[in-house]
């Protein structure tokens, strides 16, 4: 989540305008939502299960080889695609629809 090419708010609203992106969150490091285009209920809902879930990737990662790290997640299910990329400080979090 580098800030060349404008802030981080303009990148967000870049990636919430390709086709089939369901929603965007930004959740700090402790799996609270900083930013977000759902509404609050699910919001911390997503946020706080999706936090888990990549501490647990990122903890499975290390155990496997303790010099390597996460770098993304990618979840695919029925009905959405859920793409996690992890930073220092932030999780961006993008849910989209996988048909469009």
């Amino acid at each position: 989540m580098g800030r060349q090419g404008g802030s981080r708010g303009e990148t967000l609203k870049r990636i919430q305008a390709h086709k089939g992106v369901v929603a965007t969150m930004v959740v700090n490091a402790e799996g609270i939502p900083i930013r977000t285009t759902l509404d609050n209920s699910t919001t911390v809902h997503y946020a706080g299960l999706l936090h888990q879930l990549t501490m647990k990737a990122r903890s499975t990662v290390r155990d496997i080889d303790p010099q390597n790290d996460l770098t993304f997640l990618r979840i695919r299910s029925k009905k959405h695609e859920i793409m996690v990329a992890p930073d220092k400080e932030y999780l961006l979090i993008v849910i989209q629809n996988p048909s469009e």
